[in-house]
């Protein structure tokens, strides 16, 4: 059992999350007054893919040229920004890698030592 303050709500079990970083796809179309039935229609999109994009599950999509022709497409056929789009899906499917602190002793390893390896010959 949690403890809430006296007269604050609880929160209510059908809120959604915010999607504070996503685009909101669905909404741009809607916003557009089409269904994606009409966009599958007019650009040979399948719906699965279509819909694969609206939900940002951009692995779903075959991949390639065709993954960025599709979002193309889509953002031509709801009027979104193109660039915008094919920005966020690239840093959706290539996030940028974690910065990893330097090693202490000139980036040698407890191994790279214990093997007596040389420090010209440790690879980064």
């Amino acid at each position: 059992m949690s403890y809430q303050k006296p007269g604050a709500q609880a929160p209510s079990s059908t809120s959604r999350p915010s999607r504070s970083f996503g685009l909101d796809l669905s909404r741009a179309r809607k916003k557009a007054g089409l269904a994606l039935e009409q966009i599958a229609e007019s650009t040979k999109i399948s719906l699965r893919f279509l819909r694969a994009i609206e939900a940002e599950e951009f692995s779903q999509l075959p991949g390639g040229i065709f993954s960025t022709s599709y979002l193309r497409q889509y953002a031509a056929a709801i009027g979104f920004d193109e660039a915008e789009l094919l920005a966020h899906f690239e840093h959706k499917m290539n996030p940028a890698p974690a910065q990893v602190p330097a090693k202490e002793n000139g980036g040698r390893s407890k191994l790279d030592r214990w093997l007596r390896i040389p420090p010209a010959q440790v690879l980064h």
